[in-house]
């Protein structure tokens, strides 16, 4: 298992674009806007880590709820996976909460699933199937 991506919640994607590639030098790969989300994602390469912008684009969404709540920061961490529906079993024998019970298509356009942060060291962590 790696780590696939670090997922953060902005308030500005096109402020923060340019922070990450002006200051970290990391590289806009993919921006799409998710309607049924409710959010906006840039996805950056940097020094072989990628980082998962993500803006709301209504105060309902999770993203949204988030940076009401928290302010932008750290959203969530994503770790790669061969198997999404083994590693879903996996977490739920092992007692975790999920969020996601069934896999779903991700911005990556992979198969993801959250785990809930009660049940992973305070941490939201996605699962993405590679």
């Amino acid at each position: 298992m790696r780590i696939h991506h670090v997922g953060i919640a902005v308030s500005d994607l096109d402020a923060s674009i340019a922070m990450y590639r002006d200051v970290f030098h990391a590289e806009l790969t993919h921006r799409v806007a998710s309607p049924s989300e409710g959010q906006e994602t840039a996805l950056m390469s940097a020094g072989g880590t990628e980082l998962e912008l993500m803006m709301p684009t209504r105060e309902d969404s999770p993203v949204g709820k988030f940076v009401a709540k928290r302010g932008p920061g750290m959203h969530h961490v994503a770790f790669a996976v061969p198997d999404i529906r083994k590693a879903l079993a996996e977490a739920r024998a092992a007692g975790m909460q999920l969020v996601d019970e069934e896999p779903r298509t991700g911005v990556h356009g992979s198969p993801i699933a959250f785990i809930h942060p009660k049940s992973a060291g305070g941490v939201l962590t996605e699962l993405v199937e590679e």
